[in-house]
């Protein structure tokens, strides 16, 4: 069973949402706009360097140290799985999680540092009270010669940051698109175990 994930035009899109954010105007940003912005930045600089593409080993680390901060692993992962996360042992948990992370960082590293195109950002409005725990931050992403992408990022306010729980590129989920896949790889594997023991081992290829 092969682990579907969005497709690598929505994936890069992910990416092109954080580096592109640092041409927008920040004045008007609310808080969670404002935590994709940070890692923007520090994207944008790495973009200065030109062998940082070519080295994967760093991009990835990069990518891993800067960006998967503002990603809630533990609430994807655990929205990913489903109702095995609520039967999986506590191992299970944080293998899963640690693998999935993996598996994203490898994706989207590939898919970002081949594919990188000059794409700019639209924010929709966004409506936050102080009080809000959870938001939606919806764009638009415009590419030239390219219709463009309703990209919406749903984000929930944890020990007092804002992370992202799940990504929808044009009504696509990343969360139930995975959930689907694990799923049917769940039927076919026998158990949660097995599943995480294929995903680790595709991470080490």
């Amino acid at each position: 069973m092969t682990i579907q994930l969005l497709p690598r035009s929505c994936l890069l899109s992910f990416f092109l949402f954080i580096s592109q954010l640092a041409s927008a105007s920040t004045e008007s940003l609310q808080a969670p706009q404002r935590v994709i912005e940070n890692a923007s930045l520090a994207l944008l600089t790495k973009l200065e360097d030109p062998n940082f593409a070519s080295n994967k080993s760093e991009s990835r680390a990069f990518i891993d140290q800067t960006v998967f901060p503002s990603v809630d692993m533990v609430r994807m992962s655990a929205l990913v799985l489903g109702k095995h996360w609520r039967s999986a042992s506590k191992d299970e948990k944080m293998r899963f999680i640690t693998a999935f992370k993996n598996l994203l960082v490898n994706t989207y590293t590939s898919t970002f540092t081949t594919q990188f195109q000059n794409w700019t950002i639209e924010y929709l409005p966004l409506d936050i009270k102080t009080s809000d725990k959870k938001t939606l931050v919806k764009t638009k992403v415009q590419q030239p010669g390219k219709p463009d992408a309703k990209i919406d990022y749903s984000m929930l306010l944890r020990n007092g940051k804002w992370k992202i729980f799940d990504i929808k590129i044009e009504g696509i989920s990343l969360v139930i698109s995975n959930r689907d896949s694990f799923g049917q790889m769940v039927k076919e594997l026998g158990s949660l175990d097995a599943v995480i023991s294929k995903l680790e081992a595709k991470n080490a290829l």
